[in-house]
Protein backbone atom coordinates (compact mmCIF):
# COMPACT_ATOMS: atom_id res chain seq x y z
CA UNK A 1 0.00 0.00 0.00
CA UNK A 2 1.52 3.31 -0.98
CA UNK A 3 1.39 6.41 1.21
CA UNK A 4 -1.60 7.85 -0.67
CA UNK A 5 -3.65 4.72 -0.09
CA UNK A 6 -2.49 4.53 3.50
CA UNK A 7 -3.51 8.14 4.18
CA UNK A 8 -6.89 7.54 2.56
CA UNK A 9 -7.38 4.37 4.61
CA UNK A 10 -6.47 6.19 7.84
CA UNK A 11 -8.83 9.04 6.98
CA UNK A 12 -11.61 6.54 6.40
CA UNK A 13 -10.88 4.85 9.72
CA UNK A 14 -10.95 8.17 11.56
CA UNK A 15 -14.21 9.14 9.87
CA UNK A 16 -15.81 5.83 10.82
CA UNK A 17 -14.69 6.15 14.44
CA UNK A 18 -16.00 9.71 14.64
CA UNK A 19 -19.36 8.64 13.20
CA UNK A 20 -19.61 5.76 15.67
CA UNK A 21 -18.79 8.06 18.60
CA UNK A 22 -21.37 10.61 17.42
CA UNK A 23 -23.97 7.86 17.09
CA UNK A 24 -23.25 6.70 20.64
CA UNK A 25 -23.57 10.22 21.97
CA UNK A 26 -26.87 10.66 20.15
CA UNK A 27 -28.16 7.43 21.70
CA UNK A 28 -27.16 8.67 25.16
CA UNK A 29 -28.92 12.00 24.58
CA UNK A 30 -32.02 10.21 23.30
CA UNK A 31 -32.09 7.94 26.36
CA UNK A 32 -31.68 10.91 28.71
CA UNK A 33 -34.52 12.76 26.99
CA UNK A 34 -36.80 9.71 27.20
CA UNK A 35 -35.99 9.29 30.88
CA UNK A 36 -36.76 12.95 31.58
CA UNK A 37 -40.03 12.68 29.67
CA UNK A 38 -41.11 9.64 31.67
CA UNK A 39 -40.15 11.33 34.93
CA UNK A 40 -42.16 14.44 34.07
CA UNK A 41 -45.16 12.34 33.06
CA UNK A 42 -45.03 10.49 36.37
CA UNK A 43 -44.77 13.75 38.30
CA UNK A 44 -47.71 15.16 36.37
CA UNK A 45 -49.82 12.11 37.15
CA UNK A 46 -48.95 12.37 40.84
CA UNK A 47 -49.91 16.05 40.87
CA UNK A 48 -53.17 15.28 39.11
CA UNK A 49 -53.99 12.57 41.64
CA UNK A 50 -53.27 14.93 44.56
CA UNK A 51 -55.44 17.63 43.00
CA UNK A 52 -58.28 15.15 42.59
CA UNK A 53 -57.90 14.09 46.23
CA UNK A 54 -58.15 17.74 47.26
CA UNK A 55 -61.29 18.23 45.16
CA UNK A 56 -62.84 15.09 46.62
CA UNK A 57 -61.99 16.17 50.17
CA UNK A 58 -63.56 19.59 49.53
CA UNK A 59 -66.72 17.95 48.16
CA UNK A 60 -66.93 15.65 51.19
CA UNK A 61 -66.47 18.60 53.51
CA UNK A 62 -69.18 20.59 51.74
CA UNK A 63 -71.62 17.68 51.69
CA UNK A 64 -71.22 17.02 55.43
CA UNK A 65 -72.01 20.60 56.39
Amino acid sequence: MDSSNSASYNAGQAKGQAEEKASGMMDQAKNAAQSAKESLQETGQQMQAKAQETVDAAKDSTNKS
